[in-house]
């Protein structure tokens, strides 16, 4: 478990990292919260305000989840602790997520209307989890992962 001196730790360690990549963020706001897999560990939302945010999101966000994944082994090495790390910047994720939740709300009402299955493009699996754990909860829908590697996508079809 994270206690508040941890907390302040992975603040200064972050702030210093974006500052060795010559960013300087605007603000850093860290959220910890218990995670509900069973495995105890507590997942650390770190929140990112830069003025030039483009340059660590990159294009589909790929830097940004190899700035995450950099970051979380650093963090888990000087903490000595392992969690969950969610680094989101601008709210680019958050706003991702709502953007493929609404495109798979439409084209799920598409499918159900039509009954012919739609083909998303290619994405990455964070995208894919997003849009299949939306429409879940559709019993007349069904989504399914095809394809390989960077080709791999979602189909959406009625059931």
């Amino acid at each position: 478990m994270l206690d508040q001196n941890d907390i302040q730790k992975i603040k200064e360690i972050s702030a210093k990292f974006f500052q060795t990549a010559t960013i300087i963020p605007l603000k850093i706001d860290i959220t910890v919260a218990s995670s509900n897999d069973g495995e105890n560990k507590d997942l650390v939302n770190l929140e990112v305000d830069l003025s030039e945010p483009q340059i660590l999101i990159g294009e589909k966000g790929q830097t940004l989840f190899e700035a995450q994944r950099l970051l979380k082994i650093i963090l888990n090495k000087r903490l000595e602790k392992v969690f969950y790390l969610n680094l989101d910047i601008n709210n680019y994720k958050k706003k991702k997520a709502e953007y493929l939740k609404e495109i798979a709300k439409e084209l799920a009402n598409e499918v159900e209307i039509t009954k012919k299955e739609k083909i998303l493009m290619p994405m990455s699996a964070y995208e894919r989890k997003i849009i299949h754990a939306e429409l879940a909860q559709r019993s007349e829908i069904i989504t399914e992962s095809c394809g390989e590697g960077t080709e791999r996508h979602i189909v959406i079809k009625h059931r």
